[in-house]
């Protein structure tokens, strides 16, 4: 059967991007024999071994379907629902997960307002506090997302002052790794840099917005922290049953660079798309570039007719600022027709 759809490559999320090559013949070679189901295959066994090999032998993995039930399981391993979570106000947990981390964790988020997505010590202080106080939310978890909502970038240093204060008041820190590949690119550091070595207890690692067809992985650096969450997984509907089709892709994924060719990629293209809109009269870009993420200020009366030719999403209606996301397949020629269709709708 052939399907015949009429798809304009967008910038709208990289999740709107297809799957790549590699991770769809990754996908058939385990299709054509039986495996054992529930992650007792031996090619989830291998691809828990890829991460410890990035990682190292002393983590804990678990592969689920989406970013949100990475993060909401992750956070519920180690909260109990008198505590609370601090984040960003721009944060995936905060803005776009329908209040799932509040329903399943119990825990109340203690939100954070930020200039660029990032939290620092002396913005989450006055969170931290009640500690012993039984009329108090508990803090207990400092989370972070990397990149951050707004494309931003945290320093390795910026981790680890986190990590050492959260750690300093018997609290734990948290990462967001949707996009961890595109930060690794970035910061061209490895990933056990900027999150096992910097302090932080459980990450979110994202594999969907960068190539995977689905698929994410929750890591606990601190193999305590995991010792029940094999029933947290299956209470929370993310035991997949055919798990080796999550397994192989991660495999694929991590093998040979897979993962920094097409982060790199995505974030060449945002580069290049905002030195394009950079000179367009009434386009201010408002975030720095560290991704493949750019965010504008463009003329209210022209986001819809530019909408009409691609999708993509107002970020803030109240100054009209937009977020155009690049994706692993998004080409050059994508990049020039949309800046093009950008400065002759500005200056027609």
């Amino acid at each position: 059967m052939e399907f015949e759809f009429n798809f304009n490559r967008g910038f709208a999320s990289d999740n709107n991007s297809g799957v790549h090559p590699t991770i769809l013949n990754a996908l058939a070679q385990v299709n054509n024999q039986h495996a054992l189901a529930y992650g007792d295959d031996a090619v989830t066994q291998k691809a828990e071994d890829v991460f410890k090999s990035i990682f190292g032998a002393d983590i804990e993995v678990f592969f689920v379907f989406i970013g949100s039930a990475a993060n909401v399981l992750g956070l519920k391993a180690i909260t109990n629902s008198y505590n609370a979570i601090i984040c960003a106000d721009t944060a995936h947990i905060n803005v776009d997960e329908c209040g799932a981390p509040e329903r399943f964790t119990g825990a109340k988020l203690l939100t954070v307002s930020t200039p660029n997505g990032k939290l620092t010590v002396d913005l989450i202080k006055k969170h931290v506090h009640g500690f012993g106080v039984q009329h108090h939310s508990q803090p207990k978890v400092i989370s972070i997302s990397q990149p951050t909502e707004l494309g931003t970038l945290y320093s390795i240093d910026e981790v680890k002052a986190l990590a050492n204060f959260a750690h300093q008041n018997g609290m734990l820190l948290h990462m967001d790794g949707a996009r961890i590949a595109n930060a690794a690119v970035a910061l061209n550091q490895p990933f056990k840099a900027f999150t096992k070595d910097a302090g932080v207890d459980v990450l979110s690692f994202g594999g969907t917005k960068n190539g995977m067809m689905y698929g994410e992985a929750i890591v606990f650096f601190n193999k305590e922290l995991a010792t029940d969450f094999m029933y947290t997984r299956k209470q929370g509907l993310q035991l997949a049953s055919k798990m080796r089709y999550i397994s192989a892709q991660f495999i694929a994924y991590l093998s040979n660079n897979l993962w920094a060719q097409t982060a790199g990629h995505a974030n060449r293209m945002a580069k290049l798309l905002a030195q394009k809109v950079a000179d367009i009269p009434g386009i201010t870009i408002t975030q720095s570039v560290d991704v493949n993420g750019i965010f504008a200020i463009m003329p209210a009366e022209l986001i819809p007719a530019l909408q009409k030719e691609y999708f993509f999403y107002e970020w803030d209606e109240s100054r009209s600022e937009v977020r155009w996301m690049a994706s692993w397949d998004t080409t050059e020629e994508d990049i020039e027709r949309f800046a093009a269709t950008l400065r002759k709708l500005v200056l027609q």
